[in-house]
């Protein structure tokens, strides 16, 4: 089976992608929802006076809100409907896997298949407009604070806001759900993807105009391009990177024949917990220097300046303590999402082991040593990769857009969609056999 899925993902050209018309239709519908979610960030809630607000939020592009803006797609930066984007569903998703693996109740549920599953999905829906609302309506509260942004402060803009920017998000959770059910999947992804993608070349001639103007030397725009094309083929091979483990099934007698034991492999990623770290990492650490600056009209005392300062953007301790989140989420993630103990106990369920460790608790402890071993990997390799671009922002000053947390998402992003395309062209090819073969079956009979 191994072999011929690999002979017919070889042989995947764009003959067999015109012949597939329901991929066609799928990637239609995906650029059509996609086109649906870039509109919807070019309109802005009611109420917002937009020359005000885009003065407000350029001092504070370069806190957690300027992250927000590039992950929204720059609907921050307009206070879209789509503002607040698809964030408090992932981190009500996050949320949910946490609490999923702390309350017995919910865990049970997580083992009940599809059903159970169901019922998780719906929880997390909840987490979404709870979280949303909580979200939208500090947002309409900071909005009333600055000057001349909100035309007509009061509880009405606030109860509108509030309504605009929760349907938005719950919008965007209902778009990402339908392109992963008829789409090419990868949904929720893909908003985040497109969101990243549309600010690119403005941020690209934004960069060469700085250069045609001596801003910045011919050197370092090559040095940039370089970091990126190194950065990406980083991200690709270790994004693709596996540790497998062999594992064996005992022989088998159906009736009077003797089945030999088969082979597998139980796939490790090098990272496991993909790119929830830097996300965490980099919203924690931008976070007081935010509200600090939504306080302006508050004196804040010396130490608290003090230390504002030096966990700014760029500066050594802000670097420090990045690194330091980004390896303690890897680790943290990567527990979250991955029980060894669940794993040794299904191998166990399905007669399989590793050679050379009893089933159940031994084989447990193995994959947990494993997975702790490459994980340490997994977190040095996100490290380099989002402080590559830190570096070298911090050193020449270059306002680049993409730094590593948004290259790795959407390099990964872009791998997920390829293997999602090309798991829909084999299907195809695999339908068309199986009814080639099903023609020349019934021809035979009717011959015979």
């Amino acid at each position: 089976m191994a072999s011929a899925a690999e002979q017919l993902a070889s042989n995947l050209n764009f003959a067999a992608f015109a012949k597939a018309e329901d991929l066609k239709k799928r990637i239609w519908f995906t650029l059509g929802a996609l086109l649906v979610y870039r509109l919807g960030t070019y309109i802005p809630i009611p109420g917002i006076n937009p020359e005000a607000f885009a003065q407000a939020f350029s001092q504070q592009s370069r806190g957690v809100l300027g992250m927000f803006n590039m992950f929204a797609g720059g609907a921050v930066e307009r206070m879209a409907i789509f503002a607040l984007g698809i964030m408090p569903y992932i981190s009500a998703s996050i949320i949910m896997q946490l609490m999923t693996s702390v309350i017995p109740t919910l865990e049970q549920l997580k083992k009940e298949g599809e059903q159970g599953r169901k019922v998780i999905n719906q929880y997390t829906r909840y987490g979404t407009v709870l979280l949303a609302t909580v979200q939208a309506y500090g947002i309409t509260v900071g909005l009333e604070s600055g000057a001349g942004i909100v035309t007509d402060p009061g509880w009405f803009f606030r109860i509108s806001a509030v309504i605009t920017l929760v349907g938005g998000t719950m919008f965007l959770m209902w778009l990402g759900e339908q392109i992963t059910a008829r789409g090419i999947g990868n949904g929720i992804s893909l908003i985040i993807f497109a969101g990243i993608v549309a600010g690119l070349p403005s941020a690209l001639s934004g960069t060469l105009e700085l250069g045609r103007t001596g801003a910045l030397s011919t050197g370092i725009i090559l040095a940039i391009i370089v970091l990126a094309v190194v950065v990406i083929g980083l991200i690709v091979f270790f994004e693709r990177a596996q540790r497998r483990l062999l594992i064996q099934y005992p022989k088998r007698q159906v009736g009077n024949r003797m089945f030999q034991g088969d082979t597998s492999h139980l796939p490790l990623k090098l990272n496991t917990a993909g790119v929830i770290p830097p996300i965490f990492a980099s919203s924690l650490l931008l976070l007081p220097a935010t509200l600090a600056g939504f306080s302006s009209t508050t004196t804040l005392p010396g130490w608290a300046n003090s230390v504002l300062a030096a966990l700014g953007h760029g500066q050594p301790l802000y670097m420090l303590f990045y690194a330091g989140m980004i390896v303690f989420f890897a680790f943290f993630y990567t527990a979250i999402v991955f029980n060894p103990k669940e794993t040794a106990d299904q191998l166990k369920k399905h007669s399989g082991f590793i050679p050379g460790y009893r089933p159940g608790e031994r084989t447990a402890e193995y994959i947990d040593y494993v997975l702790t071993r490459i994980t340490v990997i997994g977190a040095i390799y996100l490290v380099l990769v989002c402080l590559l671009p830190e570096f070298l922002i911090s050193a020449t000053g270059v306002p680049f857009y993409l730094g590593g947390t948004s290259l790795l998402i959407v390099v990964s992003v872009t791998l997920d969609t390829v293997a999602q395309v090309q798991g829909h062209l084999i299907a195809h090819q695999y339908e068309g056999l199986i009814k080639k073969s099903k023609l020349r079956g019934g021809k035979r009979g009717t011959c015979g």
